[in-house]
């Protein structure tokens, strides 16, 4: 084995004979807390009156200090445990991001107790409780979470509620117990305090889905708490002056709900739940919020950045309310258009003379999340950077210069919840977890430069003719050439001759006049005029990249039936599935529906 030290660049790469490559960071990170409500302690006692979480409340915010917060916290966890909450039976959340949603969660971290946090579209659409029946089955709750008692009363009467205890912010009817009854006094809270170590388990979050059925992450103390110390590390700007986010991320999800919420428990900073989110109706109140707050740190998607970016071109007081005081720019979930980077950038010079630092990083439901970050400055997008401190990435070299990634290190799941064999397929002999994603470098003589996303392997397929189709990285190319018409893409052609694509179409695309529906597709001559166009484009980039057809789809993606994960993602086998059938007529020349390129 041969060591190459990039002594400048922070990073370490071995090379084994068999071609596999093994990278990690000179750099260490600082100490990890004992656990995520000792970062809370910590503030409570260090700047008492600060905002810890606010929420709008009218034309401002209701907002709540660190000591405030850890009063409630401490109340809420006694009540917790008087009601028989423990390791073993979960605290399970199925409202969105609130106040309460985040002190009730932070009340069960610090009795020792799971908190399992699931998205709100299982209980707000009644066609997907099943989503929410199979996590309630799967976790065996000892309590049941919604913030507002009214807008949730169905889902918390539902059948699979019924023995177990209810609690809602408002409360009081039918049963269901408010979170001001929950509160008690007492020091039981503090003694099971005490016994909660790195081994803990602070939360079981479900993965999204969007390849099999959704699993449930064994989320430690030690993960969430080593993964911000490796943050910082990486990001040391966090820890010199607090940070402020106005957030919509939901925390059902890793990347809002232990990324940037944590981010902000450990160092201090404040959190403002922003009730808006990047989809139409909604971003006005994001923008609002924008007005009001101006953050230090911005956290977002690809489409979110994009609505922004479009909400600031002709508003220079909305531009230097977002950028004046910003360190970072941070997008995840997606490689960012270009364009969107090139023009917030414009904006960024335009309003400070500067760029902050516009970034990303790489991880999974599995790692708490961050394994690999881009934390020095780039002007590219698409590039996830190297090792934080303390993980090490394993390369499996796969064809054209890409490499199957795996991770190990503290930050890195033991396992999924009552799964032994998924638990045990998801790591490697040497205990890397499998990720199923595909990276290259940036600069294959240069360490320090990164590596970069190139889909996921699991999605990639062969064609008959043998060559394979890099199809996450396709769909990418595919959603910039028809964003005019294009919500989403799934591609196909798995043991077929020729690349398909299937559309989920804009609002603005079912509004042609000349659209019909024909057994759940669309025909439109104007649309499919327009797509066959702009596809054409593609006929140089060989049978792997070219695509030869295309079909509309009439009904929108269902979260009820798994389509829809909870993330808001694809399960592109899910719906290839249950949509066969149209999957057979896009590959029919005669069928009507069929876009021929």
């Amino acid at each position: 084995m041969n060591e190459q030290r990039f002594r400048n660049h922070s990073v370490i790469r071995e090379d084994r004979a068999d071609g596999t490559i093994l990278l990690s960071s000179t750099v260490r990170h600082g100490p990890v807390a004992r656990c995520s409500t000792d970062w809370l302690v910590q503030w409570a006692q260090l700047t008492p009156d600060a905002i810890f979480v606010a929420e709008r409340s009218g034309d401002g915010w209701r907002t709540v200090s660190y000591q405030a917060a850890l009063e409630q916290v401490r109340a809420l966890a006694n009540g917790l445990l008087d009601r028989g909450l423990g390791p073993d039976r979960p605290l399970l959340v199925i409202s969105g991001n609130s106040v309460d949603h985040g002190l009730i969660a932070l009340a069960a971290q610090y009795a020792g107790i799971p908190v399992v946090p699931v998205a709100e579209q299982y209980a707000l659409i009644p066609a997907a409780n099943a989503q929410l029946a199979q996590v309630a089955g799967l976790v065996k709750p000892g309590m049941v979470f919604a913030a507002d008692g009214d807008r949730f009363a169905k889902a918390l009467n539902l059948d699979i509620f019924a023995n177990i205890h209810r609690v809602s912010s408002i409360g009081g009817v039918n049963g269901i117990t408010s979170l001001a009854e929950l509160m008690l006094d007492g020091t039981g809270a503090d003694s099971a305090n005490a016994l909660v170590g790195p081994d803990t388990i602070a939360k079981i979050l479900m993965t999204s889905g969007s390849t099999a059925m959704p699993k449930g992450v064994l989320t430690t103390q030690q993960m969430m708490c080593t993964n911000q110390a490796q943050l910082l590390a990486a990001l040391p700007f966090l820890g010199q002056r607090k940070p402020r986010i106005v957030d919509w991320l939901p925390w059902n999800h890793v990347f809002g709900g232990s990324h940037n919420f944590n981010m902000m428990l450990a160092n201090g900073g404040s959190l403002y739940i922003d009730g808006g989110k990047p989809v139409a109706g909604l971003v006005k109140r994001t923008v609002e919020n924008m007005r009001l707050v101006r953050s230090t740190l911005a956290f977002n998607v690809p489409i979110g950045f994009a609505m922004l970016r479009d909400a600031m071109r002709t508003d220079t007081e909305l531009r230097r309310s977002y950028f004046e005081q910003l360190d970072m720019l941070f997008y995840a979930g997606a490689s960012l258009p270009q364009d969107v980077w090139a023009d917030l950038e414009t904006m960024a010079h335009e309003i400070r003379g500067d760029m902050p630092l516009f970034t990303t990083s790489w991880g999974m439901t599995e790692t708490a999340p961050a394994c690999i970050i881009q934390h020095e400055p780039t002007t590219m997008s698409g590039i996830i950077g190297v090792p934080v401190p303390g993980v090490h990435i394993k390369l499996i070299p796969a064809e054209d210069g890409r490499f199957e990634l795996r991770a190990k290190g503290p930050n890195v799941m033991p396992g999924y919840h009552e799964n032994l064999k998924a638990t045990h397929d998801a790591f490697d002999e040497e205990g890397f977890l499998r990720t199923g994603d595909a990276v290259k470098f940036v600069d294959p003589d240069n360490m320090a430069k990164g590596m970069r996303f190139d889909g996921r392997i699991s999605e990639d397929f062969k064609l008959l003719t043998g060559i394979w189709v890099r199809a996450a990285n396709l769909r990418l190319e595919l959603l910039a050439l028809l964003k005019d018409v294009a919500a989403d893409i799934i591609v196909t052609g798995a043991d077929r001759s020729e690349v398909g694509i299937m559309i989920i179409p804009s609002g603005g695309a079912r509004l042609r006049r000349d659209v019909a529906e024909n057994d759940g597709a669309l025909v439109c001559p104007s649309l499919a005029s327009d797509i066959a166009s702009a596809l054409q484009t593609l006929h140089g980039h060989g049978s792997s990249g070219r695509i030869s057809r295309a079909i509309i789809l009439s009904e929108p993606p269902s979260i009820a039936d798994g389509e829809i994960t909870a993330k808001g993602n694809l399960n592109f086998r899910k719906l290839l599935d249950r949509r066969a059938n149209l999957l057979k007529r896009l590959y029919d020349n005669a069928d009507p529906a069929t876009i021929l390129v």
